[in-house]
């Protein structure tokens, strides 16, 4: 089946050269010089690409975004403008683009960039669904709604941070953003939990020679290392609070100093940070700095949990199977039915990562070339699924589940939290979600379960 694409430009050279740089076989593209005549198109064909322009007069660029994702919502969409800014671009991303391209258009750009769009879709189409991005594992609403997250904002972000418990994977996530923001230099990472407080500065900016005791030499740190790059900064909210101001200042002004040195050596370094941790309420409890949390949170990006997305267990399961079944050279073709009832019964709390645990410890113990029962590490047969586990996570207390008893109806009970929560945040769904303790990708599959988007 062909993929279809609608170009809206309001000049007919741009539609022309567009379409021109942009055929090829399998794609049909329409174009469209006004938006209202696009957004019928649109709405009539439901192409898997549309690129608009941002400035026209009848409508703005964002205008028909929001219009898109109101009707078409998986539909991927690219703004080009003459007036690029970082904040429009991520103001777009937030909205939902999936890119956002600088006019004039180098065509060798435009193809890298769309091409990679319908590469996506073609495996879409071809698969289904997708399972399968940069490394992350998951067919779920949730899951899908970070993949397309990713994407929109990989060529565009300068800061980013991900927020999700510990074991979801935002270290994956991470190295994802990494991979599809086309930047050129290193992938380096800092784990902030393991830096002992008076190193910080050092492992960060470097220093010269006879900066501290046992400074024999210069060291080159870590953000000289990313230059061109990308540096990861995981858990950073064990970083000292001194180290934030200084790291803030790096962020804005693209440069660093090393310990013990007057000298300024500029750099270009994307940094992505991730925490479990809550820093809103870090901020208020004044243990991080609300300039660097709102520097970071230009781009959020919220991990859903296992329980959030059970959905995508018995993929995960495959997936550590196959992997550790070729690590240790056994033939290993899957899991019982006992076993695999009691790994949908777990709770996983510690996510992702302790079902990769469990399943290594499984293969290692194995003796035939099915996983048992008794091949599971003891926790995992000793505990039962939680409320969260079964109806996602949404956080209640012992009252609201008596009462949900009461009412026979746990998902009207999980629907009645929703909706309450997005009447207190006056609709903002980030604020919502952030209230019912899950990821806004997560609340939006919620809303969409229950009739409310």
């Amino acid at each position: 089946m062909d993929l279809s694409i609608v170009i809206l430009d309001d000049n007919p050279g741009s539609l022309e050269l567009l379409s021109t740089a942009l055929s090829r076989e399998g794609v049909t593209i329409h174009t469209a010089s006004r938006p209202t005549e696009a957004l019928d198109l649109i709405r009539r064909i439901r192409p898997q690409l549309v690129l608009t322009d941002l400035v026209m007069p009848e409508m703005s660029g964002l205008d028909v975004l929001s219009r898109i994702m109101e009707f078409a919502p998986a539909t991927d969409v690219v703004l080009m403008t003459a007036h690029y800014t970082t904040e429009t671009a991520v103001e777009a991303i937030r909205r939902g683009a999936a890119d956002y391209l600088e006019k004039p258009i180098r065509l060798p750009l435009l193809r890298e960039r769309v091409g990679r769009l319908i590469e996506d879709a073609r495996r879409r189409q071809a698969a289904g669904t997708e399972t399968e991005f940069e490394g992350l594992i998951g067919n779920s609403p949730p899951m899908a709604g970070l993949f397309a997250r990713i994407r929109r904002i990989a060529p565009h972000y300068r800061s980013a941070l991900i927020q999700g418990a510990t074991g979801t994977g935002k270290d994956l996530v991470a190295r994802a953003l990494h991979a599809r923001s086309g930047v050129k230099g290193q992938y380096v990472v800092l784990n902030c939990s393991a830096v002992v407080e008076t190193l910080f500065e050092s492992e960060l900016f470097g220093h010269v020679k006879g900066a501290f005791t046992g400074a024999d030499r210069d060291k080159p740190g870590m953000f000289e290392a990313a230059s061109e790059g990308t540096m990861f900064l995981d858990e950073i909210g064990d970083m000292p609070l001194s180290t934030q101001a200084r790291l803030l200042r790096a962020l804005q002004n693209q440069e660093i100093q090393r310990v013990g040195s007057l000298q300024a050596r500029k750099v270009n370094v994307r940094v992505i940070a991730a925490t479990h941790r809550n820093l809103r309420q870090a901020v208020a409890d004044r243990q991080f700095r609300e300039d660097l949390y709102y520097r970071l949170t230009m781009v959020e990006i919220s991990v859903p949990s296992l329980a959030e997305r059970k959905e995508d267990l018995p993929l995960l399961i495959r997936h550590f199977v196959d992997r550790f079944a070729r690590e240790y050279g056994k033939a290993i073709r899957g899991v019982t039915p006992r076993a695999r009832l009691a790994l949908e019964r777990h709770a996983w709390p510690g996510n992702v990562r302790e079902l990769e645990n469990a399943l290594g410890h499984a293969c290692m113990m194995a003796e035939g070339d099915e996983i048992d029962v008794g091949d599971l590490p003891p926790p995992v047969l000793g505990s039962e699924a939680s409320p969260a586990a079964t109806s996602g996570s949404v956080p209640f207390s012992p009252a609201a589940g008596q009462a949900a008893e009461a009412d026979g109806s746990l998902a009207e009970h999980e629907r009645q939290l929703v909706v309450i929560a997005l009447e207190r945040a006056k609709g903002n769904q980030s604020l919502a979600a952030r209230a019912l303790g899950i990821g806004r990708d997560a609340l939006r599959y919620k809303m969409k379960k229950y009739g409310l988007l």
